[in-house]
This record gives C-alpha cells, structure tokens and sequence, in this order.
C-alpha cells in the first residue's frame, strides 16, 4: 500500500505534532501533506485542496477542532476526519463524534493507531 500524491491534512497548531504525525505517515509512500495551525486554516485548506484524509487536533487558535470538523462536514459530509488529541475527555471526544469525526487518536502518536488507520482507509492502493 503506497500512499504516493494522496493528500492529507494535518491541522494542530503544534508544528511538532505536525511533523511527527508526517514521519510516520511518510512510511507509506510520498503523500501530499497539507498543513495548518489553527481550524480556520483547516477548512480553508480543505476547501481549497479536497484532501482524501484529514488529521485534526481538539484544541486550537481562530476555530477549534470541533467547529472546524462541523464546517467541513457542512462543505462535504463525506470527508474522512481523524481526531488527534491529548485533551481526550469524553466530552470532547463525544463532540468530536457527533460532529462527524470518523475516529479518535491519542497523543502521544503511536504509530501502531495510525497504521490501523492508513491501513483501513487506503488498503489496496
């Protein structure tokens, strides 16, 4: 499974956290990463770009992850959002759900939960 000009939006406003979920990401293939620090560089960007999978921290400037998952749902309800967070209160999680999310991944990344993921979406490619 190769990931090659497939492209994916990681929105946090942690450039660490970026990079990071990038590195392993990167062992699939040469996707194209789109990047943003904050919700609203998010939706503008999935607007903008159509991402096949998106990656969304919780807790950011400008919009948050919720309402920036809700804008993008409205935009198109079948694009594909993981949540990618350390805030993982049931709450916000349960949010994140309602709002159209897909699945919930904990920081620290472990690349075991984004390989389930990748594999799940991209399986045969």
């Amino acid at each position: 499974m190769m990931l090659n000009d497939v492209k994916i939006l990681i929105g946090d406003d942690s450039i660490l956290a970026r990079k990071q979920l990038e590195n392993i990401i990167s062992t699939y293939g040469n996707p194209i990463f789109l990047e943003a620090s904050n919700g609203q560089d998010a939706i503008d960007l999935y607007k903008k770009e159509s991402p096949a999978l998106v990656f969304l921290d919780i807790v950011m400037p400008v919009k948050d992850g919720n309402t920036a998952i809700q804008e993008i749902k409205e935009y198109d309800k079948d694009a594909d959002i993981i949540v990618v967070s350390s805030i993982g209160t049931q709450s916000q999680l349960k949010d994140a759900i309602e709002a159209g999310a897909r699945d919930f991944i904990q920081k620290p990344l472990i690349a075991e939960h984004i390989h389930h993921i990748i594999t799940s979406r991209f399986e045969g490619r």
